[in-house]
């Protein structure tokens, strides 16, 4: 082979090679959203708060979040915000079952499904208008969904949509967001109005429903409507 055809061998082999990389990175899925509520916080978010330690390592003190590690493991507090169906495209009723509201269906997460009276809790003010904040551990257009659980909702039996007010009482399209995305204090917000009319405990259940993807996020704030202002229960070494 001539100078000349191996100089041109090895240019067309180069550019094959660029080519081949730039489909690899044209090709690649987008990085995946996550997120999850954390005013009022979700019960992965708040087991996540109440495990933390001056090692980094994630050990629960409230008994509901020990018991869901237990069932779950550590991943589901180290991915607290990942309560995702990469499949459910907007899908509730007859999509994710009765009893699997909180885990959306998500077997890495179904620790957090049990029906129990002592998970971390929300205090709040029942028509009482608040900041509310969810995670934008990656940032992703869509609408987030907020409803409540009816009067007649057990704390002592698994969430079913049948517990819920049929529609939600907060809804919001692309929200604003502050912080750093990938960060564990990085959030999107808005104001709303909590539900009037309600007291003690309850369920505040959020859907985040991406408008890019079939992506969507499930979780489930336990509250009590007692005239609170957002404080936390049930966290910490001091419960």
């Amino acid at each position: 082979m001539t100078r000349r055809s191996r100089t041109a061998a090895l240019l067309t082999a180069a550019a094959t090679l660029a080519v081949g990389a730039l489909t690899v990175v044209i090709n690649q899925s987008p990085a995946a959203a996550h997120g999850a509520a954390m005013t009022p916080g979700s019960r992965t978010y708040l087991c996540w708060r109440d495990g933390l330690s001056p090692t980094g390592e994630i050990k629960p003190n409230n008994p509901a979040c020990s018991s869901a590690v237990a069932t779950s493991g550590t991943n589901s507090l180290y991915n607290w915000f990942s309560v995702l169906r990469s499949d459910a495209g907007g899908r509730t009723v007859g999509f994710i079952p009765d009893g699997k509201l909180c885990s959306g269906g998500n077997t890495g997460f179904a620790g957090y499904d049990a029906a129990r009276t002592d998970w971390p809790l929300t205090h709040l003010t029942a028509g009482a208008r608040m900041e509310f904040k969810y995670s934008n551990w990656a940032h992703h257009p869509g609408t987030f969904y907020f409803y409540v659980t009816k009067d007649s909702w057990s704390p002592n039996r698994p969430l079913a949509w049948s517990d819920l007010e049929e529609q939600p009482f907060l809804q919001v399209t692309n929200p604003p967001q502050r912080g750093a995305v990938g960060t564990n204090d990085g959030h999107y917000y808005f104001s709303g109005n909590l539900p009037s009319g309600k007291s003690g405990r309850h369920i505040i259940y959020s859907r985040w429903v991406r408008s890019d993807s079939q992506e969507n996020f499930f979780g489930c704030s336990d509250v009590t409507f007692d005239g609170g202002n957002g404080e936390v229960t049930g966290i910490g070494s001091g419960g």
